[in-house]
């Protein structure tokens, strides 16, 4: 009797423990619930929409007058938020296209492209055979004075052209490794560059069969009203304190997009969408309470090299970078033609950032977004300063990226809000008071060389 007594003693205690987990369990998930209905509630796509509007009524190219009105709008929208905003300018080494260039072979006209800091220059000589325009390539050729053929691979285009140049050569001719016209850069300004022109993989196989003939073909390479200079770029910022003085947390969020754009395009999806969307989520969290320092920031000069985020994370303390815990970048997240959303890190490892915007895309659509490696935006630098980071973006990118097509009549306001709801509801998932997140800081071990968001390097 006693041992039944017993064993019914430790089932009615086992009960209770059971049901009160399980009330525990349902009153934590209705609070969690009620916490990401504060934010759901407060977005508003229609916001984001007209923001973009705004600034994609011209190009905003990193450097121009345009562009500081773009970063003037930002942090004036900041301020009106309530935020102590700042515009913090930086300079860069700046580029203006080359206002005409030519390619002729044999008398015959090409329809060539140029690279981004490629030189100007007139030159008229035999064209030679570089192959892939390596050191080795080179270095058992009669180059001096001439324009060298190499096809693209292998090595970055700086590199075939500072190569070519070593070796005396007056101008390169780079030529695709595969079908379409070839875009570029050479990566940055330098001195050591000589002309150099892109043609398609049809017309530099055209003239490496006429070298291989032994017909010793003559072009005349020309680049007129190329312009390198210092330029002035802006980074935009805006810092919300943790709303308690005792119960905060030491961590840092981070909310970034650029704001630049390419020269002719309106970039109302590259990258308004993500800056309007930054702007939003400002506004969303500025009255919400948090024990996490949320930082909202802009960047200039994105698309030419991730300048911005560099100068950004350049500026950083080491104890800010051991605290923050998580950059969001938005880049690209509105375009109705464009696929899914995605995330990318730079390595293509989770992080802090995935987990938690996978839970939060799991609990608003029913499954995870998905992440993949990828770089070429501003989550690189912070990555590899070890920062966890991950690029918000929607993939395959829509057929008018980097075009003048890139204008407001392409934005999803459905795509607008999806994402935001996903960014807005991870970051408060980690910054509202009552969150359990966890205190380990899962670092980023990724280094690499920096990967441009808008043209290739090779």
């Amino acid at each position: 009797m006693k041992k039944t007594v017993i064993s019914l003693a430790v089932a009615t205690s086992l009960t209770l423990s059971f049901t009160s987990v399980q009330a525990s369990t349902s009153a934590n998930a209705s609070h969690h619930q009620n916490s990401e209905q504060k934010v759901l509630k407060k977005i508003n796509a229609e916001k984001i929409y007209q923001d973009i509007a705004y600034l994609s009524k011209k190009p905003r190219v990193a450097g121009t007058e345009a562009e500081r009105e773009a970063a003037t709008f930002v942090q004036k929208r900041l301020s009106k938020l309530g935020y102590e905003s700042a515009v913090e300018p930086f300079t860069f080494t700046g580029y203006t296209p080359a206002a005409s260039f030519s390619l002729s072979v044999n008398g015959t006209s090409y329809s060539p492209t140029t690279f981004t800091y490629s030189t100007n220059g007139n030159v008229t000589a035999e064209i030679v055979d570089g192959g892939l325009g390596t050191k080795d390539n080179l270095a058992n050729k009669d180059v001096a004075g001439k324009i060298v053929l190499v096809q693209r691979g292998t090595i970055t285009f700086g590199e075939k052209v500072l190569n070519a140049a070593e070796k005396g050569a007056a101008a390169v001719i780079i030529f695709n490794n595969t079908d379409g016209e070839l875009n570029g850069t050479l990566g940055g300004a330098n001195d050591n560059y000589i002309p150099s022109l892109a043609v398609t993989k049809e017309e530099g196989e055209k003239i490496l069969t006429s070298i291989q003939k032994g017909e010793k073909p003559s072009g005349t390479v020309k680049i007129e009203g190329a312009v390198v200079s210092e330029r002035t770029s802006y980074n935009v910022t805006a810092t919300k304190a943790s709303t308690f003085k005792k119960k905060r947390t030491n961590d840092i969020i981070v909310v970034g997009a650029h704001h630049d754009s390419v020269a002719g395009a309106p970039g109302a999806n590259d990258d308004a969408s993500g800056t309007a969307m930054v702007l939003e989520l400002a506004r969303v969290f500025k009255t919400l309470p948090t024990d996490t320092e949320l930082r909202f920031v802009t960047f200039g000069a994105e698309e030419v090299g991730l300048l911005g985020s560099e100068h950004y994370v350049s500026e950083l303390s080491e104890d800010e970078k051991n605290r923050i815990v998580g950059m969001f970048n938005l880049d690209m997240v509105g375009s109705r033609d464009a696929g899914d959303l995605v995330m990318n890190t730079a390595d293509g490892t989770p992080n802090l950032v995935t987990e938690l915007a996978q839970a939060s895309s799991t609990r608003l659509n029913g499954a995870p977004t998905p992440f993949q490696a990828g770089g070429r935006s501003d989550h690189v630098p912070f990555a590899e300063a070890g920062i966890p980071a991950a690029l918000f973006i929607h993939s395959p990118s829509e057929p008018w990226y980097h075009t003048p097509e890139d204008n407001l009549d392409k934005i999803s306001k459905e795509k607008l809000q999806d994402v935001a709801e996903i960014v807005g509801t991870a970051i408060y998932d980690r910054s509202r008071p009552d969150q359990q997140g966890s205190s380990v800081k899962k670092k980023a071990t990724f280094k690499a060389p920096h990967l441009y968001h808008e043209q290739d390097v090779k």
